[in-house]
């Protein structure tokens, strides 16, 4: 496809990566995510194709949107993952296509993943103590989620691979020291997030929030850290060790929100434009393509979502309100 004009949106900022959600449904029940019980799962016909999705992304791309991750719920329990990537790492204006995923069936696909093209990938580890993994995620799964940190780390062409750690009050500041030694024993970059309002039973409170002050605190009283520059649109800031052995990144969208210079969209297992996580309206782009909408079409109608792009999340302000949609229905 030739190039189009970028996407900017009406703030200035242009856009450059899109997170692509393949599925809703997941394999874990994480406490911040989801209830025990789990959610009400989309049927398979509201999901977007693989055909739909590549056609999406095509369209993104030319505009601009160099970056894609793919995104669930658990993006490898949609079956057969590594066509759409194989689809994908083809576009010609796809620079950077990665993966988030819970690890747990990463160990059977990273080989198909990696000859499709998937060339960096995350995974979200709450924990390093098997009861304490099982009292997040309510699984007994840590075993095969460090089996598939294992198997990606023995493709070369994975890097750099992140361990993504949700931070929450009273849970996690046993595990912080933890995963610091994990990122300087391994050649991970382990990122503490901070929890956001997102969860299934809209319990979220601000007393729930860690700070990753406090948890780069901890860290530095143990091993010293010294802090990188942040490169532009980058979700987290980045500390090395100061005795070298590896680095470690904090995502801090509650304390310090990235919003004026953030350059990413959203487009949900069932097709609809989010333009930020927090967004209370989304843009149906399923509906437009399965009523025989063109690329022109299809182009204006991003466009035009895009343009409207909060200026911020608002988590901090009065009257904040949680979107309907949890993180997994979301795609993170």
């Amino acid at each position: 496809m030739s190039p189009l004009e970028p996407l900017i949106d009406g703030h200035g900022r242009p856009i450059g990566d899109v997170r692509v959600s393949v599925t809703d449904r997941c394999n874990f029940r994480c406490q911040y995510c989801m209830p025990a019980e789990g959610l009400a799962w989309l049927e398979r016909p509201q999901l977007l194709t693989y055909e739909e999705l590549e056609r999406l992304v095509r369209l993104l791309a030319a505009m601009g949107v160099h970056d894609v991750r793919l995104t669930g719920g658990e993006p490898l329990v949609r079956r057969e993952l590594w066509r759409l990537v194989e689809r994908l790492a083809a576009l010609e204006d796809v620079h950077d296509l990665s993966l988030t995923t819970n690890g747990y069936l990463l160990a059977k696909q990273v080989d198909e993943l990696v000859a499709a093209g998937l060339r960096r990938v995350n995974v979200s580890l709450d924990a390093l103590a098997p009861d304490r993994f099982f009292q997040l995620t309510r699984r007994d799964s840590l075993a095969q989620v460090l089996a598939g940190l294992a198997a990606a780390q023995r493709h070369p062409e994975l890097r750099p691979i992140k361990v993504n750690v949700v931070a929450l009050k009273g849970f996690t500041e046993p595990e912080v020291v933890r995963f610091a030694e994990f990122a300087r024993e391994r050649p991970f970059e382990v990122r503490f997030i901070e929890f956001m309002p997102l969860d299934a039973d809209q319990a979220w409170d601000m007393d729930q929030v860690l700070p990753n002050d406090e948890i780069r605190a901890m860290i530095d009283a143990v091993y010293p850290l010294v802090a990188d520059d942040r490169p532009a649109h980058a979700t987290a800031t980045t500390w090395r060790f100061a005795d070298g052995r590896g680095r470690i990144g904090f995502v801090s969208p509650v304390s310090v929100p990235f919003c004026d210079d953030c350059n990413r969209i959203r487009i949900t297992a069932d097709g609809m434009l989010r333009t930020c996580l927090f967004s209370l309206h989304e843009t149906d782009l399923r509906g437009l393509m399965r009523d025989g909408g063109d690329d022109g079409e299809l182009e204006a109608a991003i466009r035009e979502a895009v343009w409207s792009k909060e200026l911020k999340h608002r988590i901090n302000d009065p009257g904040f309100r949680q979107p309907a949609r949890s993180m997994s229905r979301i795609g993170g």
